[in-house]
Formats: structure tokens, C-alpha cells, sequence
């Protein structure tokens, strides 16, 4: 198993935009490091009995994000595993301070026209969903965001095939745990 104490922190939290590959990346890096996963999404869903949209649908984005709180909180105590976060978690404060004190942070940087390409016809992205213009929703969601995602402890391109994205994640962890 993977020692996150060499890195003085409880897990490893991956992170990014809608469409950036976290879920996919977060499950093979546990997998590599032999941690258990964990998608916050998955574990709201789980909670709630309901899955995102309806959540949205239903309860609102407000509602949804009170949830996420909650359940993110508890995650990132949580030790020796992968946590995949929604990609709009990091716009809460508590959420983000929690990350600094017990994570290992990894942003998954992607293309906006790739981002745009991946979540063309997408239809479970409650914020993507109602509009039209799923364009500027991201570019819109992007610029208020990213300056959260660049405090990660490591950025990388999740443009390419997911392989090469987690070999570069697997040396960059290898060599900083020595």
C-alpha cells in the first residue's frame, strides 16, 4: 500500500472541471496505489437516494452543495485513499481548507475545447443541462474556478490517453515520496 504520511497528508484528492476525467484517473491511481476510491458524486447519490439531476431538479443547487459539504468533510478525513471531488466542491471554503490540511491534491487540467467535446452530449450535468449554451456555461464555470484548481499540490494534462496522464501522476508521487 502507498504511504501517504511521507507527504504528511491523509489521502489524495483529484480534481478539476466536469468532463476532466477525475472519476476515471481517481479509480485507476487507487487502484496503482492500492487505496480505496471514493467520487463524492457517487456518495451523494448514495446518501440521498437520488441521483445528481433529480437532486437538482428537485431540491436545487443549493440543496445539492449543503450535501456535497457534508459529504466531502467526511471524505477528506477519511485515510489512504482516492477521492475523486465534484468539480465544483472547491468553490467552498471549508471544503477547499479541509483539502490543504489532509490531501494530496492533483488538478486535471484539460482543454477547453476538449472539455467542450467530452460533455457534448452529456445529459448528466445538472449545470450543463438547461442551457443552451453549454459553451459559456463552461468558460463561465472555468474562470471562477481555476484559480482554486491551481492551488493543487500537482497539475497535469488530461488531454491525452489516461495512461500517459497516469504515468506522469505515478512519477510525480513516486518521486516526491523519497
Amino acid at each position: 500500500m502507498f504511504d501517504l504520511t511521507k507527504y504528511k497528508k491523509r489521502n489524495i484528492c483529484i480534481m478539476g472541471l466536469m468532463g476532466s476525467g477525475k472519476s476515471i484517473i481517481g479509480k485507476d491511481l487507487s487502484k496503482y496505489l492500492n487505496l480505496n476510491f471514493y467520487d463524492t458524486d457517487r456518495e451523494i447519490e448514495l446518501k440521498t437516494k437520488k441521483n445528481i439531476n433529480t437532486i437538482f431538479e428537485e431540491e436545487g443547487e443549493s440543496y445539492f452543495r449543503d450535501v456535497e459539504e457534508k459529504v466531502c468533510m467526511e471524505l477528506l478525513t477519511q485515510e489512504n485513499c482516492v477521492i475523486s471531488l465534484g468539480g465544483g466542491s472547491i468553490i467552498n471554503k471549508k471544503i477547499r481548507q479541509i483539502i490543504k490540511q489532509n490531501s494530496y491534491s492533483i488538478y486535471l487540467k484539460v482543454k477547453f475545447n476538449n472539455l467542450i467535446n467530452r460533455l457534448k452530449a452529456s445529459s448528466k450535468r445538472p449545470l450543463l443541462n438547461k442551457n443552451l449554451n453549454k459553451k459559456e456555461i463552461l468558460k463561465n464555470l472555468y474562470h471562477e474556478r481555476r484559480k482554486f484548481y491551481e492551488e493543487a499540490d500537482f497539475i497535469v494534462n488530461n488531454d491525452n490517453d489516461r495512461i500517459k496522464v497516469l504515468e506522469k501522476i505515478k512519477y510525480e508521487i513516486n518521486s516526491n515520496a523519497k
